[in-house]
């Protein structure tokens, strides 16, 4: 039934199709974007991540010097994108560089692999805003 909506409403099908570009997000993974973040493609890349809860966000106002924390932000969303950024560490070259350079920093696998969703979701976000698909990066 969400399919067929989707076609009905033409530029609802090419947000999906222009989503379906980048490697590992499937026609249910785009849908499910568009549905649970109406937002992609008009707003910045740093409100896009805040409101996934992919941002880190400090937890005291004024001059506090803590660890930020990746709080709130739309769990059903993040579900979504965790098996395309899996996906993306394992197929996609720049990502997978990016996963290991920070694997070597130190960094846990729970933080780099949301560091990739982020970096996904933020992709997403420009390439609906810029209306234009996903191009591999020729080496």
């Amino acid at each position: 039934m969400i399919e067929q909506i989707a076609r009905q409403r033409g530029t609802l099908e090419d947000r999906i199709c222009r989503l379906m570009t980048i490697p590992g997000i499937g026609r249910l993974t785009a849908t499910t974007m568009l549905i649970d973040m109406p937002e992609l493609g008009h707003f910045d890349n740093k409100k896009i991540a805040a409101l996934a809860g992919l941002a880190p966000m400090t937890q005291q106002p004024g001059k506090w010097k803590g660890k930020e924390r990746i709080t709130g932000g739309r769990s059903s969303l993040r579900r979504a994108i965790y098996m395309p950024a899996l996906v993306a560490i394992r197929f996609n070259h720049d990502l997978h560089r990016k996963y290991q350079q920070m694997l070597k920093a130190g960094k846990t696998k729970k933080v780099a692999i949301t560091a990739i969703m982020r970096r996904i979701i933020v992709l997403a976000n420009t390439l609906l805003r810029e209306n234009r698909d996903w191009l591999p990066v020729r080496p």
